[in-house]
């Protein structure tokens, strides 16, 4: 996790990281080092393949992921992960399940993150690589990408949650 340096309301310097909170030594206030919410989609086809995207961007570029990212503000993670399903693969979801959550690290030093994990099925379109996507590929349970091609431990998680249910 990366400390913050500076204080988001007035500038000031953050002291020293006690538990999940930095104070601001000029006005006082609380800065808390919460896990950020995110939303993950096991999209499934028909033949029970799931899609992955290949990631454009860092952390963990060139490497598979579930489609999915962070929440909103005003967003329930399930509009998130509806949302996010439209911006990276074009298509329109019905979700379909739930299997929990899981906490990770967004990249190397980055913040922890909150993912909720969803089973959707297409409802609309033709899933088309876009927005920090680089390349989106069916892989059937058996045909899955190794742990070392996958970007996240969330990743792996969910798609041994997806396997043993």
């Amino acid at each position: 996790m990366r400390l913050r340096s500076f204080c988001g309301f007035c500038g000031g310097p953050l002291g020293p990281l006690v538990g999940s909170r930095q104070d601001c030594a000029a006005c006082g206030e609380p800065h808390y080092h919460d896990a950020k919410p995110c939303s993950a989609v096991l999209v499934l086809d028909d033949a029970g393949r799931v899609l992955l995207g290949r990631r454009a961007i860092e952390p963990a570029r060139g490497l598979w992921d579930i489609p999915g990212g962070f929440c909103g503000p005003d967003e329930t993670p399930e509009d998130c992960a509806r949302r996010e399903l439209l911006e990276e693969t074009g298509c329109a979801v019905e979700l379909t399940g739930f299997l929990g959550h899981v906490i990770d690290v967004y990249g190397e030093g980055g913040d922890h993150t909150l993912n909720a994990l969803y089973t959707a099925r297409i409802a609309t379109g033709v899933p088309t690589a876009a927005d920090d996507v680089a390349e989106l590929r069916w892989f059937a349970p058996d045909q899955l990408p190794g742990e070392a091609e996958l970007a996240f431990a969330n990743t792996a998680e969910a798609l041994r949650r997806l396997a043993g249910r």
